[in-house]
């Protein structure tokens, strides 16, 4: 069943533009919960037009991989994007692939991410991207699982199918196997996303920046993309994390445009929500040393372990 033209244009177009304004909102609230004033939500857009209007500088040292890599990284994030259920239970591109292809292409876009912090030779860029790559191996597993437990009772692993099913069923939000598994996604969002307790975004130190050390070297429409494909990689893990668990407000394949409103709504407001609930914690926990955060990333793998072990009993029993 193909999803309507509308949905997929205006999909497309959220995940374009209003990725950058969930990362501008969730600045300004984690400026005003410290008494600050803070940017305002919008200053992100300007920050890219800034970007795209800037000139580039290369390091000599630099290969084609150190340009390749940003239109790897924002094409991934925007192609994920297009696989994940948003306003209705059809995902645009859900025929392409399900979380296994998902999850895939926002590896890709990390694996190019890390070329790109390794190419030019810097000391900052290849401590980034190893320890990238480190919560990436814990993280990504812990992702996996936690999807699987939802798609153990939709009988697949196609994002869509399991947007339908759970909203065919009688949902249970408080099942305690789903319990587990959103607290183990919330867990790897934080980390994917590069935010407190596991990095912190606003952060310039060499002794504690993560995803900021694997972008010193880019400047001009290069950084531009980088940063936008950060951000809809954000919204992309957002987006799974409250339509996979939270299947409410989600239109038929061929809603009318009321529809597609009534259901901008509530993904809108499942959305402020989530960010909301992110902000608090960025603002209410501290930074972890780096060699704890395998142990946090560890808590989120064992927390979907036991969800999906759970579900399997239950539904093998």
């Amino acid at each position: 069943m193909n999803p309507n033209p509308p949905a997929i244009v205006l999909q497309t177009l959220l995940l374009l533009f209003l990725a950058p304004l969930v990362s501008g909102y969730m600045k300004n609230w984690k400026a005003k919960l410290q008494n600050r004033r803070g940017a305002p939500p919008w200053q992100v857009y300007l920050d890219l037009a800034k970007f795209l209007r800037k000139d580039m500088v290369l390091s000599e040292h630099a290969s084609w991989v150190f340009s390749f890599a940003p239109y790897v990284v924002f094409l991934t994030a925007l192609t994920a994007g297009l696989m994940v259920p948003m306003l209705i239970a059809q995902a645009p591109l859900s025929l392409f692939g399900g979380v296994l292809a998902m999850v895939g292409l926002l590896a890709l876009g990390r694996f190019f991410l890390a070329l790109g912090g390794l190419d030019p030779g810097s000391a900052f860029g290849g401590m980034g991207s190893s320890r990238e790559m480190t919560i990436s191996a814990i993280a990504e597993p812990a992702l996996m699982l936690a999807v699987f437990t939802v798609a153990i009772t939709a009988g697949t692993t196609d994002l869509s199918r399991i947007a339908q099913s759970t909203q065919d069923a009688a949902w249970k939000l408080l099942n305690p196997a789903r319990v587990l598994a959103f607290a183990a996604l919330f867990i790897v969002l934080l980390a994917e996303t590069g935010r407190i307790p596991v990095d912190n975004p606003a952060t310039h130190l060499e002794l504690t920046m993560i995803h900021e050390a694997m972008l010193l070297e880019y400047s001009g429409r290069y950084l531009a993309l980088m940063e936008w494909g950060a951000s809809i990689k954000q919204l992309v893990l957002m987006t799974l994390l409250v339509n996979v668990f939270i299947p409410v407000g989600l239109a038929g394949p061929h809603a009318p445009f009321l529809g597609l409103a009534m259901s901008l709504i509530a993904y809108l407001v499942k959305l402020t929500v989530l960010a909301a609930a992110m902000v608090v914690v960025e603002t209410t926990n501290a930074k972890l040393r780096l060699f704890r955060v395998p142990d946090l990333l560890s808590t989120a793998f064992v927390l979907a372990a036991l969800a999906l072990l759970s579900t399997f009993l239950f539904y093998g029993s």
